[in-house]
């Protein structure tokens, strides 16, 4: 059993080294997402959460401060951060210095790579809308895990025990790092054949995901760093990033 928030310590101790030598030259923090951008160009992605954001006029304290700061101090909202809104500045700085591996495949249907089979149980926590449809028409059998009762009918504790308990196919949204819920949803899996973290937010870096259940990471690059910051400020969401971002899709070796 792992503990909340050991995927994102994990990352950190990885980042912090190089984190050290890079600079922040902008942030954006959005309606639907947080973007970072580096000295170097490099940019990340992380989502915000809805309704669990803290509201008030001292939401980010050093706001006003953050460009031509050191990246590590942004990444260490990480493991120190108050609040997920911190985090996600945290996860976004952390994806912003990945620099994925080569073996990365440049695909925006992730579910090439699952090889479905009718008759396979398929649990998803977090609804993928444009995932469902593919998924049924393969046969396989989907269950959805969702905490928004405004985009789907929720289900009781025992049935979401009993979809990850006796799932074959995990996918599972990246922003279970944000609100802590990682860890206690890969504990409480059966033996599925494949565990996929998928979403921009999702950090492409296999390493921290080792001794774990997860076996395939989806996520994506900024592509054109500038003209998703600037969607990012007008709060625009994912169907407005897509075409500035690199879909890919690497296995976690276990």
């Amino acid at each position: 059993m792992f503990e909340p928030g050991t995927i994102l310590n994990r990352l950190y101790e990885q980042l912090e080294p190089t984190a050290r030598n890079r600079r922040i030259t902008d942030l954006r923090v959005g309606l639907s997402y947080v973007g970072v951008m580096l000295d170097n160009g490099a940019s990340g992605l992380a989502a915000v959460l809805p309704d669990v954001t803290p509201r008030g006029c001292t939401v980010l304290s050093d706001a006003g401060k953050d460009a031509g700061s050191p990246a590590a101090d942004l990444l260490r909202y990480q493991k120190d951060g108050k609040n997920v809104l911190h985090r996600a500045i945290g996860l976004a700085t952390a994806n912003a210095l990945i620099e994925p591996s080569c073996d990365t495949t440049e695909d925006r249907e992730a579910t090439t790579y699952f090889n479905l089979q009718p008759g396979e149980k398929v649990a998803m926590v977090g609804l993928f809308s444009p995932l469902t449809e593919r998924i049924r028409a393969t046969g396989a059998i989907l269950t959805v895990i969702e905490k928004n009762p405004q985009r789907l009918e929720l289900l009781s504790s025992q049935e979401k025990q009993r979809a990850l308990q006796d799932c074959d196919i995990a996918i599972i949204t990246a922003t279970t790092l944000l609100n802590n819920t990682l860890e206690e949803i890969i504990g409480a899996l059966g033996s599925p054949r494949l565990v996929a973290i998928m979403g921009p937010s999702t950090p492409l870096m296999p390493d921290i995901f080792q001794s774990t259940p997860v076996t395939h990471l989806g996520g994506a690059v900024v592509a054109d760093p500038a003209r998703v910051m600037q969607i990012i400020s007008e709060g625009g969401g994912t169907p407005a990033l897509r075409p500035y971002l690199r879909f890919v899709n690497l296995m976690v070796g276990n």
